[in-house]
Formats: structure tokens, sequence, C-alpha cells
């Protein structure tokens, strides 16, 4: 069994290297003992994006029903005969990530499955699912069981998760909607986007970064700097989106370079190092 359960969580690691550059950067400054976690979770959190982003069949929501329901008899069994469930399974036991804090993902990811006209309060429903949930799960694996800490920073963790999904959100204007159809922030349509709708995002966005930073400073030395790294990594891409005019976000894509990428995180290994 030892075997198959490295081989799950090697499974899970090459998975989310495989798909973000910046988490994967971000994701080398982990303790030993917190990385194969949290490549767990991104694990399971990946295949979820992939049932509704990428394949987008008429099945895609039975698939996400079973994926839902496999994940929770595995947490139960602590076995799954696919992989990337199994090394969920095997984190979720041990750090007592449980259904409750599961759930939400699962129902955000299902109101992807029809594009929506989204009001407040849906928006916020899908972004406490779709990324909060996600900063808790991993501050859970941060904590190691110290509940007193994880209540303590859970708040700073959730305002993360969402300042996170907004910066995607804005990042990906473009092609969420042109491709999926999708438009996810409030009273704002893609025609009518503007500068002042921009900076109310933006300002949004910047209140929840100025909510986490206290609690992000309070993190474990075997998480505080990979945290740290993409704290800074999405600052600097808000930065860059603050700059860019919106017909050119409602045209393509804005990224932060490779270049840029690697100074900011040769900046955070340098003054983590120097704080110890």
């Amino acid at each position: 069994m030892d075997l198959y359960n490295s081989v799950s969580y090697d499974n899970s690691r090459s998975l989310a290297l495989s798909y973000s550059t910046s988490f994967g950067l971000s994701s080398r400054l982990f303790g030993s003992k917190v990385k194969p976690h949290i490549y767990a979770i991104y694990g399971l959190v990946r295949i979820a994006d992939e049932i509704v982003d990428t394949y987008k069949g008429p099945d895609s929501g039975k698939l996400l029903d079973d994926l839902e329901a496999s994940t929770y008899d595995a947490m139960k069994s602590g076995y799954s005969t696919n992989p990337i469930v199994h090394a969920f399974a095997l984190t979720a036991r041990e750090y007592k990530i449980d259904q409750p804090l599961i759930a939400p993902f699962f129902a955000s990811m299902r109101m992807d499955l029809n594009p929506q006209n989204y009001d407040e309060r849906n928006y916020k429903k899908y972004i406490y699912g779709s990324a909060e949930v996600v900063g808790l799960m991993c501050l859970r694996v941060f904590c190691e069981g110290d509940m007193a800490k994880y209540d303590r920073l859970k708040n700073g963790a959730s305002a993360l998760g969402a300042a996170y999904q907004k910066v995607n959100f804005l990042r990906d204007m473009s092609s969420d909607y042109k491709e999926l159809g999708r438009l996810y922030f409030p009273g704002v349509t893609f025609d009518d986007f503007d500068e002042s709708a921009k900076k109310a995002i933006i300002d949004d966005i910047e209140k929840d970064f100025s909510m986490a930073y206290s609690s992000l400073r309070q993190l474990p030395r075997t998480a505080r700097a990979a945290t740290v790294l993409s704290y800074e990594y999405y600052n600097e891409l808000l930065k860059k989106l603050k700059r860019t005019r919106t017909d050119n976000i409602k045209k393509s894509r804005v990224r932060v370079s490779d270049y840029k990428k690697i100074v900011i995180l040769i900046k955070v290994v340098i003054r983590e190092k120097l704080r110890r």
C-alpha cells in the first residue's frame, strides 16, 4: 500500500506542475512535509476544473457528481482506484478536511456547467466554493492540526483565496467570455466593461489582499515562503491589470513575464532567509 500511496502523490505532483508555471514555482518553496499534500489538493481541484472547463461534454454533470461521490467514499475507506482521488483522500483524512469544507467547491463547479449572469449573492457563493474553501483546505495542512492557529488565520486565508480568484476573473475575462460564455462580476457586462468598472473590481481585490496580509505573515515556516511568493506574484499581476486598458483586457489574457516571476522568486527567497 505504501507504494500505491507514493505513486498517487507523485501523480498529483505531476498534474500540478504540468498545469501552472506560477504554482509550480511557488510550490517548490513548501516544506517537504507540506508539499505532497498541497499537490494532492491541487490535483483534485484540477480534475474538477477539467470537467467543466475543458471536457464540457453532455455528461459533465454526472462526471462531477461521480467525482464528488468517489471523493467522499475514498475519505471513508482510505482508498480509491483513481490515484488523484486516493492522494486527496489520504490528505483529507490526515488533516481533517471534511465534507462541509469540500461540498461548496463542487457546488461552485456545478455553477459553471450552465453560464449565468451573477448577482452579488451568487458571486460570493461561487468565490467561496471555488477559491476560499481551497485556501482553507491548504490552511488545515499548514497548521498541522493546530486548530487554534487555524481559527486565527482562516479569515485571512479566505480573503487570499478570494483575491486570487477575482484576479483570475479579471485576467481571464476575454477567454472566459468568448470561449466559455462566462462573466462573473455582478452588474458588469462584457460590452460595457470600462475603467470605472475595472477600478471598482480592483479596489475590492485590494481590500481582500490587505485583509490577507497579516495572516500571511503568521503562517508556519513550512508554508510561509511559498504562500508569500504566490501573494507577490498575484499582486504583481494585479498591478499590471491596473495599468492595462480595459479594451486590451477584453482582447487577450494579461500575463506576468517569466523573467519577472524569477525576479519576484529571488526577492522572496532572500527576504524569507533574512527573517530566520
